[in-house]
């Protein structure tokens, strides 16, 4: 289940930090033993073996991505993350609540996206990305038109992306961007809809930091249309 062999895309430019601080010995015993055998392979291997699978893209230290994991353990999980630390972080977690339903992507997600069947993938977030605020560097954010075709081709019929930011004017270019793409619609009724996160969901380190600021986060869905 899952992987797409037909498509083999030229690697994508990537922007951001690979590395941090040194790992503890720990967390570096983790990278080396657990990480392996939870890794997806850049071919898209070693997805989670359950009935539907989550994506999260850019899970930071995994705060979120853990949460949910441990809340619907029947539910495979797909993290993905390039940041060695955050990967680390994420690791200690799931050795510590014995998660096995979480599979870890640390490289661009762009890579595996493309790797991934059609129609396999029943909810996407897409939390607290780098809104990369300078109007130059605005082509390096997540939220584009080509990453929205292809999130639109794994996501099965009426799935649910999660979006959630401070960055005011990243809400404004992702909505521009989303209203453009014929796949997906806002789910929206009011004020609270895009003011508070989802109950069922945890904060993340990002989001966290922000509200301590006294910014706004603001938290938008948006659904899969049915496939025609």
């Amino acid at each position: 289940m899952g992987l797409n062999k037909n498509i083999i895309p030229n690697k994508p430019q990537f922007y951001g930090r690979r590395k941090g601080h040194a790992l503890r010995p720990h967390r570096q015993l983790l990278m080396d033993e657990l990480l392996p055998e939870l890794q997806v392979s850049a071919a898209g291997e070693n997805l989670p073996d359950t009935s539907e699978i989550w994506l999260e893209i850019g899970f930071g230290a995994g705060e979120h991505l853990a949460a949910q994991a441990d809340s619907h353990p029947d539910i495979g999980f797909i993290g993905c993350e390039p940041y060695i630390n955050g990967v680390a972080t994420l690791l200690s977690v799931i050795e510590r609540k014995k998660l096995t339903n979480i599979r870890i992507f640390n490289d661009d997600a762009r890579l595996l996206l493309a790797k991934l069947e059609a129609a396999t993938i029943g909810r996407v977030f897409v939390l607290f990305s780098d809104p990369w605020p300078k109007k130059r560097h605005h082509r390096r954010r997540f939220i584009t038109p080509e990453n929205l075709t292809q999130l639109s081709r794994i996501m099965t019929d009426r799935a649910e992306l999660r979006f959630a930011t401070d960055d005011m004017s990243y809400i404004r270019w992702a909505l521009e961007v989303f209203y453009q793409h014929p796949d997906f619609t806002w789910q929206v009724q009011g004020p609270a809809d895009w003011r508070n996160r989802h109950a069922d969901t945890a904060p993340t380190r990002y989001e966290t930091k922000a509200l301590k600021q006294g910014k706004k986060c603001v938290y938008l869905t948006f659904q899969r249309g049915a496939r025609s």
